[in-house]
């Protein structure tokens, strides 16, 4: 079977499951929503352009007899929150597969070169010392600029004469990591009043979604389409990343320019991870563990792995965050993921060998 035809089965198979994990999803909750109503209440909500009057507008070609209460908590509730969740997982897998193609190990993810831990100070920055952050930048795009200035400064430490060695990109990764978690936990002794506040950030939450967060974000218009620009752009280099892990001499001995991919890997990975934990907070294991899973499941192939952890990566957060607010007292999503994932990835260390790719 050809690259394009897997390819486009397993997405095919994998978004028809996220398709079915978001309407149960937005379902399941406190009050509970049959299927129907979910599929009813999205379908209502479907507009197709239309010609009346000489003039253009909009019509909903479904309506249908729906409980206001169920349409309200469907469609402004939990929808936009669950979509949220999609997109982060999305994004965080995404990146994760990068990386982890990138440095050539599969315990990389989307955080080995300090996005996170700059997204967490400039988020945390905001809440505890707002006058700090210039321009009056809010939480989220304070955590977005964290987030790029953390990977472009490690990738400037890296790059000496215009060559970046992958093992000095990763130490110096795992060295600003450390600096910044110091700097966090620093702002955290002194952030009285608001620690609740900056320890629940840190713990990674989607509870604050809404229809805004699909709106501009730290000035890039339609994040959702943000993202989607960065991971047609990752997976128009997936062939590239395949021949990288072969080494990078093998690599650039058969046409790749092998500095001009790593820094556009790595910049729209940092980019793509940057969104998605500025929006959410901190949620670890999603670009850890799905891209690793995938990668058992359909191989190396990076044109067939991107686009099937991506998805996957997007019914997995969503997934967990639907487990996350079902019990007495609703959990911030990253306790869930780390307590799913780790105990998981154990069984996997022991089960696969995970040490190559």
């Amino acid at each position: 079977m050809s690259v394009a035809r897997r390819a486009t089965g397993w997405s095919a198979a994998l978004a028809a499951a996220l398709g079915v994990t978001v309407v149960l999803s937005a379902g399941i909750g406190p009050v509970p929503v049959p299927a129907e109503t979910v599929v009813k209440a999205v379908l209502e909500a479907v507009a197709v352009p239309s010609l009346a009057g000489g003039e253009l507008g909009w019509r909903r070609p479904f309506e249908f007899s729906l409980r206001e209460s169920n349409r309200a908590i469907v469609m402004r509730i939990r929808l936009p929150r669950i979509l949220l969740g999609a997109l982060v997982g999305f994004a965080l897998s995404a990146a994760g597969t990068v990386m982890q193609g990138f440095f050539r190990n599969p315990m990389a993810d989307p955080s080995i070169i300090g996005v996170s831990s700059g997204a967490a100070v400039g988020a945390v920055a905001s809440i505890v010392v707002p006058a700090m952050i210039p321009f009056g930048l809010g939480l989220e795009p304070a955590a977005f600029a964290g987030a790029l200035i953390t990977a472009f400064g490690v990738y400037a430490i890296a790059t000496e004469n215009g060559q970046t060695p992958v093992a000095t990109l990763l130490l110096a990764g795992v060295a600003i990591q450390t600096f910044l978690g110091a700097v966090t936990s620093f702002l955290l002794l002194h952030s009285g009043e608001s620690m609740e506040q900056v320890v629940y950030w840190l713990m990674g939450h989607l509870d604050n979604a809404g229809w805004g967060d699909f709106v501009p974000v730290a000035g890039v218009p339609l994040l959702p389409l943000f993202v989607c620009c960065c991971f047609l752009l990752l997976l128009a280099y997936a062939r590239d990343l395949n021949v990288m892990l072969l080494g990078e001499e093998e690599a650039a001995g058969l046409g790749i320019e092998v500095e001009r991919t790593k820094r556009l890997l790595l910049a729209v990975s940092a980019v793509m991870t940057g969104a998605g934990v500025a929006v959410s907070g901190v949620i670890g294991f999603v670009g850890l563990i799905v891209p690793h899973v995938m990668r058992l499941v359909v191989g190396p192939d990076h044109r067939i792995l991107l686009p099937t952890a991506a998805l996957a990566g997007s019914a997995f957060l969503v997934a967990a965050d639907t487990v996350a607010r079902s019990g007495a007292q609703e959990l911030p999503v990253g306790i869930v993921t780390a307590a799913v994932g780790a105990p998981f990835f154990l069984f996997l260390l022991r089960k696969r060998r995970v040490h190559e790719l």
